[in-house]
């Protein structure tokens, strides 16, 4: 059973956005207790040199200037880190993910916190966690030759840990939204509370 779901909304539209939509259905069928709700278009900012120097900065070493450069990422990482479920609501945006989403991913993603490098290669340290996208698009079907933000997010969440990946999609809506509501409602009776 769910307990805590951090839902990540990347929509730049907050009223009739799809993604939000099918996040609610998705969040509805699960019933966690608790919901965290970060909306990515009240901004997170681009990483800067500013950020990379705090970041590289051992953490004992960093100044008070540092710690408050890397204060968001922090919380970032432990609302994902407090999450059972992590429901990720995104459009695709000419064949990727929106920039407000990537600006998310680079800050949740530090070596030594969320992941570490070792003798055979990266290790993700955010493991017993699941995300479900939920996936809009108006021509890019999800997963296929085009799609370059489905195969992204599966890569960064396996990067960080967290395999148990699961999509719900309303994939190529502008093209045959029947058939696009149809794909969706088939990938939510798949879901398991």
């Amino acid at each position: 059973m769910t307990k805590t779901v951090l839902r990540i909304d990347a929509s730049a539209r907050t009223e009739g956005s799809v993604t939000r939509q099918l996040a609610d259905a998705v969040i509805d069928r699960i019933a966690p207790t608790q919901v965290v709700a970060r909306d990515l278009t009240q901004t997170v900012p681009q990483i800067d040199g500013t950020w990379l120097a705090a970041n590289m900065t051992p953490a004992d070493s960093r100044t008070a200037e540092q710690r408050a450069t890397l204060a968001l990422s922090d919380t970032l990482i432990e609302e994902v880190r407090a999450a059972d479920t992590i429901v990720i609501a995104t459009p695709i945006y000419n064949f990727g993910v929106p920039s407000s989403l990537k600006a998310w991913v680079d800050m949740i993603a530090r070596a030594g916190v969320t992941f570490k490098y070792t003798d055979t290669g990266p290790v993700g340290l955010l493991e017993g966690k699941r995300v479900i996208f939920t996936i809009a698009s108006g021509g890019t079907e999800v997963d296929g030759p085009i799609d370059f933000a489905t195969p992204w997010l599966r890569h960064v969440m396996g990067f960080v840990g967290i395999t148990d990946v699961q999509v719900v999609r309303s994939d190529r809506l502008m093209v045959d939204a029947e058939a696009s509501k149809a794909r969706a409602d088939e990938d939510l009776a798949k879901l398991a509370a």
